[in-house]
C-alpha cells in the first residue's frame, strides 16, 4: 500500500534572466524527444497533479501527448504545490541580484532557507506548504502511483521530507528541468528514494 510520488519539474522557462518565482510565464515544450522519453518511464494508471502555474500545465500536456494513444487525463491543479513565492524579487536580473548579496547567503538560492522574499514566503515556508499538501493528498491516494508536474523548489521541498533533510541543506539539490525524481512513501510513514533529478532522454538517440 505504498504510494508512488513521480515528481516531475517543468520545461525550461524563457525568462530573459530574471527571477520569476511565481510569476506565471509559459514554457518551451518544443524538444518532443524529452517528452517521448519521461512517458515511457511513466505508469499508465496514475494520478496526475500540477500546480496551478501555467507552465506545468503545459509541461503534463506536452508529456500525456507522448503517452499511448487513449490516455485521457485531465490533471489536477494544486496551488499549494506551486514554487516559491520570491515576492518583490521577482522580476529583478538574477545575475545583479545575486552579486548583490551578502557574503553568508545560500549559495546555492537567493538567500538562506529561513529568509522571506520581501512580500513573498521563504523557502523554509515553500517546504511546510508542500509537507502540509503532502499530506493531505496523500490520504485519499494510498497506495496509488501520483504523477506530480510541479517545480524545482516545490520538488526540493518534497526530498527535504523524504530524506530528513535541514532545508538550507536540501537547496542544494540539483533539479534539472524535466526531471523525474521518484520518492515513495511507505505505510508506516517512511519514505524510500528511488532517484532524484533522472533525466531518461540523456543518451537515447535524437
Amino acid at each position: 500500500m505504498e504510494t508512488r510520488w513521480w515528481w516531475i519539474r517543468h520545461a525550461p522557462v524563457p525568462d530573459d534572466g530574471r527571477i520569476y518565482g511565481q510569476t506565471d510565464l509559459d514554457c518551451d515544450c518544443s524538444d518532443s524527444r524529452v517528452f517521448r522519453a519521461l512517458a515511457a518511464e511513466l505508469p499508465d494508471d496514475a494520478v496526475w497533479l500540477t500546480s496551478n502555474l501555467a507552465r506545468t500545465h503545459q509541461t503534463a500536456a506536452a508529456i500525456l501527448s507522448a503517452m499511448p494513444a487513449g490516455t485521457t487525463v485531465s490533471p489536477r491543479a494544486i496551488p499549494a504545490l506551486a514554487e516559491q513565492h520570491l515576492g518583490d524579487w521577482q522580476g529583478l536580473d538574477r545575475q545583479t541580484f545575486l552579486s548583490s548579496r551578502r557574503s553568508d547567503a545560500n549559495p546555492f538560492w537567493f538567500g538562506p532557507a529561513s529568509e522571506r522574499a520581501p512580500n513573498g514566503e521563504s523557502f523554509a515556508e515553500l517546504v511546510a506548504r508542500v509537507r502540509d499538501a503532502i499530506d493531505e493528498l496523500g490520504r485519499d491516494l494510498v497506495g496509488r502511483d501520483v504523477i506530480a508536474v510541479t517545480h524545482g523548489g516545490t520538488i526540493r521541498a518534497a526530498l527535504t521530507l523524504a530524506l530528513g533533510l535541514d532545508a538550507d541543506t536540501a537547496l542544494g539539490c540539483v533539479i534539472d528541468n524535466c526531471s523525474l525524481t521518484r520518492l515513495d512513501r511507505l505505510p508506516s510513514g517512511r519514505w524510500r528514494v528511488r532517484c532524484v533529478n533522472h533525466r531518461p532522454w540523456v543518451g537515447s538517440p535524437a
